[in-house]
């Protein structure tokens, strides 16, 4: 690992952390164990052979650590120590940061669940359990009660809605290019349990604060 030589808890952190792709692999850990393949496709674009570096040296800076679940599982998977997850806060610290210029998503963008909660709208909120099902298998669940959200990479327990869409379709119902009338109308977005309104209240929640309530949903 390559070192900045600085007495200073700013470069020993980043002496730890710093290399690129190190705090993604946190951020993915923070959502609970994952064997490597789950990392490598909840990463797209790093090499197999940077991942396997990244993790052995969170390993050796006590960041992550490697187990063995017993049978019937029988896997090996990679979990954050005490210290990885007191990394939790900067996380969220540099999640608020990097929201104030984070723009529109690109049309194979995938969300992370810091993107989620930057573009919440708690004045648009209205409660209820959104299930989001991605066509290549990834699935999002977003529960919203007194206007506070909490999401996860799980299926939701009785959905009050849920959709089955591509990323590119939800990103354009989100931004307002795409109507919810018509995504569902042709199919690009497939109404698999609750209505066309819950999923016009669904994209307005996340929508630009700009965008006009008819634009979302013509």
């Amino acid at each position: 690992m390559k070192r900045y030589g600085q007495y200073c808890p700013v470069a020993h952190a980043l002496d730890r952390v710093g290399d690129r792709w190190a705090l993604l692999i946190v951020r993915e850990l923070m959502l609970g164990q994952r064997r490597f393949t789950d990392l490598a496709e909840a990463l797209p674009g790093i090499g197999s052979n940077i991942l396997s570096t990244r993790l052995r040296d969170l390993e050796t800076a006590s960041v992550v650590r490697k187990r063995k679940l017993p049978p019937p599982l029988a896997v090996t998977v990679y979990e954050l120590t005490e210290q990885g997850r007191a990394l939790e806060g900067v996380l969220r610290a540099l999640a608020r940061w990097g929201a104030g210029s984070l723009g529109a998503p690109a049309a194979d963008d995938c969300w992370s669940m810091y993107a989620v909660h930057a573009r919440f709208r708690p004045e648009a909120a209205i409660d209820g359990v959104y299930e989001v099902r991605f066509e290549e298998g990834e699935v999002m669940s977003l529960s919203v009660e007194d206007g506070v959200l909490s999401a996860a990479k799980l299926s939701a327990e009785e959905p009050s809605l849920v959709v089955s869409l591509a990323p590119e379709t939800l990103h354009g119902l989100i931004e307002g290019s795409i109507g919810v009338r018509a995504a569902v109308a042709d199919g690009r977005a497939q109404l698999v349990h609750g209505s066309q309104k819950e999923l016009t209240q669904l994209v307005a929640m996340f929508a630009p604060a700009a965008a006009q309530a008819p634009g979302v949903a013509a």
